[in-house]
């Protein structure tokens, strides 16, 4: 049995919630150079591919916890930092033509560091606006 890739989104925000309708995950991407986003595609396209309950990458794809449970995170490092991209997951999402990697939004923290609080709270504000407004790049 062939299983069919999920898709990928970018969430974007709703205009009601920002006039400008931006993409965190894009905007975070903008202050990255670009072999890193490469690199952070690359994990998003094997995930959707293997797919994501079935995906083991080397600690590039994991699953998040205590506050952050539902989140999964991508996880690459570079420039001395490690950068995270926060992602949920959508099985059988109408509305997304399917199940779904919805990429929420990202940080960048130096190693062995925890990411700020801030960081969080904005990554699940960033992930009850998709959820309630079900908005993502076209």
């Amino acid at each position: 049995m062939t299983r069919e890739p999920w898709s990928i989104h970018f969430f974007q925000r709703h205009p009601d919630d920002d006039p400008n309708r931006v993409v965190p995950a894009i905007e975070f991407f903008d202050r990255l150079p670009a072999k890193l986003v490469a690199e952070f595609q690359a994990v998003l396209d094997a995930v959707a591919e293997a797919p994501p309950s079935a995906f083991s990458g080397g600690g590039k794809w994991e699953a998040m916890h205590d506050e952050m449970a539902g989140f999964y995170e991508v996880r690459v490092q570079g420039g001395g930092m490690n950068h995270r991209l926060f992602c949920i997951l959508e099985r059988d999402a109408a509305d997304l033509g399917g199940s779904s990697i919805v990429v929420v939004d990202g940080l960048s923290k130096p190693k062995r560091s925890a990411a700020a609080p801030k960081d969080y709270r904005r990554a699940r504000k960033m992930r009850d606006e998709f959820l309630r407004r079900r908005t993502v790049l076209e």
